[in-house]
């Protein structure tokens, strides 16, 4: 019984102490479709981006960001003007 116990112990021991020593498995793997059409999507979504990017920046050095603010601050100010007018005009018409 005492040896059936040894034996079980060392048989455990040694067990666990190779399972350390396992070296990593190298798979080979073989460039399926999926993988080749995941990637070609990858390059033209990268592409894509490039494109949309160095058209912003163009955009940014022509400052049609800044033109436009201007233009929205100068028609607000404006319609709000003629609005203002247009009130007056409503208020006067119907409290003679």
């Amino acid at each position: 019984m005492n040896k059936l116990l040894v034996v079980s112990v060392l048989i455990a021991l040694l067990a666990l102490s190779t399972e350390g020593f396992r070296l990593p498995r190298q798979v080979d793997e073989e460039e399926g479709t999926l993988s080749k059409i995941s990637e070609a999507i990858k390059s033209y979504y990268g592409s894509a981006l490039d494109t949309v990017n160095g058209y912003v920046d163009t955009i940014k050095g022509l400052k049609i960001e800044e033109k436009a603010k201007n233009l929205y601050s100068e028609t607000s100010t404006v319609v709000s003007t003629y609005a203002g007018i247009m009130q007056d005009q409503i208020y006067h018409f119907f409290h003679q």
